[in-house]
């Protein structure tokens, strides 16, 4: 009789959790550095002490936290599904790179991070593989293996990666961007508000005179803190941007609108118009429910006004809420914790957080029943469906 293996895949761009926890965090050989731990933080190696708390394993100090006030969508994991009456997996693609960055918070601060935080697709994101570009006109390059289950000798694992074209600096189009800024009272924290002011000022250097910038902000009320501005006139929106201050209740809902109207009175149909939201996620004022939320940002996508979400802080932090508004505006989810976290995401990745290629792009697999016994549909994160994987068994 065959022996047969069950290969599992993922995502879009997906290995494996063992892959991820291999390169995040390694225990020292060495006696003398017994007791540390090496994790990557935006592309370095950085040394922690597991004596202080800190390592593969912390100790729990979820109560200095208050985690109990972070969301984080519930996951459920999906059963098999036989290839010979399901042979198709469709499945959407994910950008996102924030699970990573949530993960490193809780465990540079010595707590364990909140199970439901844990997305493997983001984790694995988070790091360039140097995938070779398309070289034949089209905007994608598909890359595929399988390779052996570390934690079950009887499954296999597949990894289906998407490597998007890529824009010379020279060639990236104009840029009008509206930064949406969360200065309400809970963002009166070293992490959170001077944190956004220095990545947003990153990003303003990286910007030239033909790109265009306006910032609003948002508390008990929205307002308009700087028209859009040419970058030409980079000191005139630094100062507006070095001036703000925390304070007040969180409307955010008014001030999404407030932004998306800003985007389109500079709108540019050949440039990238974008709204970028820095937020802790706690939207307490006006329209706050995801649903009004959700509806608004879908409409103004199909008008070519696409959103980035950028969270910051921990402490009351909506992290479900965030990803969802950045995938109905068909834009990306990322959570800065350091200011080398802002470099990588707005200097180095400048180009992957604010030129999209495509829109709404799936995969769909289709498997070989004859070689092929079941695979499970991907997870699915509670209350909306974003992803799917793949898993099959191979003869």
């Amino acid at each position: 009789m065959k022996k047969t293996k069950t290969i599992r895949g993922i995502s879009a761009i997906l290995l494996t959790a063992l892959c991820f926890f291999s390169s995040c965090a390694v225990k020292s050989s060495s006696p003398a550095a017994a007791g540390r731990y090496t994790m990557m933080e935006s592309g370095r190696a950085q040394d922690y002490d597991a004596s202080a708390g800190v390592g593969i394993l912390p100790k729990d100090r979820s109560e200095e936290f208050n985690t109990d006030t972070d969301e984080f969508d519930h996951i459920v994991d999906n059963p098999f599904l036989r290839v010979k009456d399901n042979p198709l997996s469709t499945f959407s693609i994910d950008v996102d790179t924030a699970g990573y960055s949530i993960v490193r918070y809780f465990i540079k601060n010595g707590s364990l991070p909140p199970k439901s935080s844990v997305r493997i697709e983001e984790l694995i994101n988070y790091f360039d593989y140097n995938y070779t570009p398309p070289n034949d006109g089209r905007p994608f390059a598909v890359h595929a293996e399988t390779g052996e289950c570390p934690w079950n000798r009887e499954h296999l694992l597949a990894r289906i990666a998407v490597k998007g074209k890529e824009f010379p600096v020279a060639e990236r189009p104009k840029v009008n961007l509206v930064f949406l800024l969360d200065v309400s009272g809970s963002m009166d924290e070293p992490n959170k508000l001077p944190l956004v002011k220095s990545a947003m000022n990153m990003l303003v250097n990286e910007l030239n005179g033909s790109d265009r910038i306006a910032v609003c902000v948002y508390a008990g009320a929205a307002g308009t803190v700087l028209e859009p501005t040419s970058c030409d006139n980079k000191n005139r929106i630094l100062n507006a941007l070095n001036r703000l201050s925390a304070g007040g209740s969180t409307a955010g809902g008014a001030g999404i609108q407030l932004a998306y109207n800003l985007a389109e009175k500079n709108f540019d149909p050949a440039g990238i118009n974008r709204v970028i939201l820095c937020t802790d996620g706690d939207f307490n004022v006006g329209l706050s429910n995801r649903g009004g939320l959700t509806d608004l940002i879908e409409e103004k996508a199909k008008t070519g006004v696409y959103l980035t979400v950028l969270g910051f802080g921990m402490g009351n932090y909506k992290d479900g809420t965030l990803k969802q508004l950045a995938a109905k505006g068909n834009g990306n989810y990322g959570y800065i914790d350091t200011i080398e976290e802002a470099r990588k995401m707005l200097v180095k990745q400048i180009a992957g957080t604010l030129i999209t290629i495509a829109n709404d792009v799936k995969i769909q697999v289709e498997f070989n029943p004859a070689t092929v016994g079941a695979y499970p549909s991907y997870r699915l994160r509670k209350p909306y469906h974003a992803l799917r994987g793949i898993q099959r068994r191979h003869g």
